[in-house]
């Protein structure tokens, strides 16, 4: 017999199985259930002082000699013999066994008083009903031989409850298991409702690698040990220490007396899996384990083929348990085998049973199936992270008079992709456009908007156009996108040299600016309309941006929440903001990334409705004193003017040892302006961390770097800048063009 932990039932009265002898020795059984009907008005229902009735099926025959059945489960006291007239005793009996079942599927109630006994008094209740909780609690199943169940020890009651047993530990494990939503998660309440309920031990292997929907896989079938639990350590088992299994006689390594493998003497499992089990497994073609997983029902240890499927599985230097302790469950998701359980007991413990099979069927069903759909999760997970990982820039740039940090952060691990996003677009010139938006919702659509929106914004920011014009394309752009294609977009310009930004923002939430003292304001630039609106204008501001001050750009999911309005949590961000500076010092300002890490700990337990987009700039700016700036007339004589201009700076900064080169490269790229130019040529050079020269002219058209034939007399000039400069490139501005290259510094690293 098998119990389950989830039983009502109390512990057994004394004497249940006994009386009615005289009548099963003469082969004579009385018929208790319609004595009670008949008697009903006068015998008091179960938990009431009566005697409890015992169910007999509709057409059964009287219990004999052996039969496995009482020969008198039940009498109402005071009563003899039962009515065997034949005028109504076969009604009444059916009716009896009717009434006495639906009594019994309520699976309660204190078992039945022996004839001539009162059972305990208990609580009235309606006719085929009895009480819900149990008088004692059932001890654990198969310990010692199994728990006693009170009533007819193998009766109909008996066997009614054990299914009802075995149907409410198949719910509350499925439903267990059901909870997982992840791979791991699922394989451990596997394990955990299975152990001690169910198994003493669970091995689960699963392939590697997983196959993901339709997937096909190549090579061969390998089964890897996912996870193993047991019921309790080696010492347990034995009595007193002396290293001999509870119940089993002999040393380590004899049999039980049905001469089954003493498995109490080997190393249960636990979750590190300290059972002696193969870690791999190679599925062969055609083996005994391939036809068991093929045949996807679960078999005992000693079946035919599992005898040698486990050993196979197991791997063959391990013992295997004899008989009915083993049970091989294959794993079955939609389309194929994913894996296979192993279910074993101890021979303290009694061994599976048939229907045992079913509920490891149910078990290994039930996992399956969750494990594909946390496999199909895992990979949707895996798109998704993918897809906001590309969507957003890998790494900052680090231009010139200004340093960048930035943080991300999903709406909830369910919703790992969002509209939310950032960027750092280096202009020419040192100048940087900072740019974060928001696109309504946090679903695979919105990431797909605002990778364009973010591409477009990248395309504009290239043709150097004024912030309020990107505004403007990016809004025609949303709606051709579609109708309900709405964002909001801020979009700044800093100038290094001149210590000046221009924003514009088109209904996203106003940045704030730290200065270097401690103080910290929010900015008042116009709201303007979201992108997507269309027939707006946009309009940008012009601010100054002192060195050492920190501008804030982030989206709303970081003010804005069920619990604050956003104008609410733009003054908590502004708070933060001014007393993180004040506990770093008025003197420096804080560390960026501090900074960052700090403002995000500001979000409490629900403000996390929405993802959140963070980027933080700090102003260092370039000194007037570290830039030359001149202007060329598009003539002959510019080439000679520039080189002579260049000269001068270099010998202001003390890098005579560069004016070769820089010379050299002046001329090069002078000269080809001056070829295409009709306005004045500019010709600017900034010293940083490194030197850079920038050149600009009013033709849209961009150098192309060729290789020149011997015959040519040009053609040269951009393969000499390729070959000398450190870094070059050429920029398309809207009224004209940029050519620029950078010369390490003498003594820095050249980290070309």
């Amino acid at each position: 017999m098998t119990e389950y932990p989830t039983s009502q039932e109390g512990p057994q009265p004394a004497g249940a199985s006994g009386g009615g002898s005289d009548e099963a020795g003469h082969g004579k059984a009385p018929i208790a259930a319609a004595e009670a009907v008949r008697t009903h008005a006068q015998v008091p229902v179960s938990g009431q002082g009566g005697a409890a009735e015992v169910p007999r099926p509709r057409g059964a025959g009287a219990p004999g000699p052996g039969s496995g059945q009482p020969a008198e489960a039940a009498r109402a006291p005071g009563h003899g013999a039962a009515d065997t007239g034949p005028g109504g005793a076969r009604t009444r009996d059916d009716e009896a066994a009717r009434n006495a079942g639906r009594r019994d599927a309520a699976d309660a109630g204190p078992g039945p008083a022996t004839p001539g006994h009162a059972g305990p008094p208990g609580p009235r209740t309606p006719l085929g009903t009895a009480p819900l909780l149990p008088s004692a609690p059932e001890p654990l199943p198969g310990a010692g031989g199994g728990a006693a169940i009170p009533g007819s020890g193998t009766g109909e009651v008996t066997a009614a409850r054990r299914e009802g047993d075995r149907l409410r530990f198949v719910g509350a494990a499925t439903r267990r298991i059901a909870r997982g939503i992840d791979l791991d998660e699922i394989v451990l309440g596997l394990c955990r409702a299975t152990v001690p309920t169910f198994s003493d031990a669970i091995l689960v292997y699963l392939r590697d690698p997983l196959p993901v929907g339709d997937e096909r896989p190549v090579g061969p079938v390998v089964l890897r040990l996912r996870r193993t639990d047991r019921l309790r350590p080696i010492d347990d088992l034995t009595d007193g220490g002396t290293g001999e299994p509870a119940g089993v006689t002999g040393v380590a390594g004899a049999t039980g007396a049905a001469g089954e493998l003493d498995f109490s003497q080997l190393p249960l499992v636990g979750p590190q899996g300290d059972l002696p089990a193969a870690e791999l497994c190679e599925i062969r073609p055609g083996g005994a384990l391939a036809e068991v997983l093929r045949g996807v029902r679960p078999v005992f240890g000693s079946a035919a083929g599992a005898k040698d499927a486990l050993p196979e599985l197991l791997g063959s230097e391990h013992p295997v348990p004899r008989g009915q302790r083993a049970i091989l469950a294959p794993l079955r998701g939609r389309r194929r085998v994913i894996g296979a359980a192993v279910f074993l007991r101890t021979p303290d413990r009694d061994a599976f049973e048939q229907n045992d099979l079913l509920v490891a069927a149910q078990l290994a069903t039930h996992t399956a199936l969750g494990i594909d759909k946390a496999v199909l999760y895992g990979r949707e997970a895996y798109i998704a992270d993918e897809l906001q990982r590309t969507m957003l820039p890998d790494s900052l740039p680090q231009p010139t008079g200004v340093r960048l940090a930035s943080r991300y952060l999903p709406a909830a691990e369910t919703a790992r992709v969002g509209g939310d996003w950032y960027d750092a677009i280096p202009l020419p010139g040192s100048r940087v456009a900072l740019v974060v938006g928001d696109v309504m919702g946090h679903s695979m659509t919105s990431a797909a908007i605002m990778g364009q929106l973010r591409t477009t914004a990248q395309t504009l920011a290239q043709l150097d156009l004024p912030p309020a014009e990107v505004l403007h394309h990016l809004d025609e752009q949303a709606q051709r996108l579609g109708s309900d294609r709405m964002a909001t977009c801020l979009y700044a310009v800093y100038d290094p040299v001149s210590h000046r930004i221009t924003i514009a923002n088109a209904g996203h939430p106003p940045p704030v600016l730290l200065h270097l003292g401690g103080r910290a304001e929010v900015l008042r630039v116009p709201p303007g309309a979201p992108i997507g609106v269309g027939g707006v204008d946009f309009e940008a501001v012009e601010l100054d941006a002192p060195a050492g001050a920190t501008l804030l750009l982030y989206t709303d999911g970081l003010v804005e929440s069920r619990l604050r309005d956003v104008w609410t949590g733009i003054e908590q961000l502004r708070e933060r903001l001014a007393t993180t500076a004040q506990l770093t010092g008025l003197d420096h300002p804080p560390p960026l990334e501090a900074l960052c890490d700090d403002v995000l700990d500001m979000l409490g337990p629900g403000d996390r409705d929405d993802d959140i987009a963070l980027l933080a700039a700090r102003f260092d700016g370039i000194a007037p004193s570290d830039v030359a700036y001149w202007f060329l007339d598009p003539e002959e004589t510019a080439p000679g003017r520039a080189r002579r201009f260049a000269r001068r700076a270099l010998t202001r900064w003390g890098l005579e040892e560069l004016s070769d080169s820089l010379e050299l490269l002046v001329s090069e790229v002078v000269t080809n302006a001056v070829r295409y130019a009709e306005r004045p040529v500019t010709l600017r050079l900034l010293r940083t961390d490194v030197l850079r020269c920038e050149v600009g002219d009013d033709s849209p058209q961009l150098p192309r770097q060729r290789r020149a034939r011997d015959t040519d007399e040009g053609g040269r000039g951009l393969f000499l800048v390729n070959r000398l400069a450190r870094r070059w490139g050429a920029t398309r501005l809207s009224s004209g063009k940029v050519v620029w290259f950078e010369l390490p510094l003498p003594g820095a690293n050249d980290r070309r």
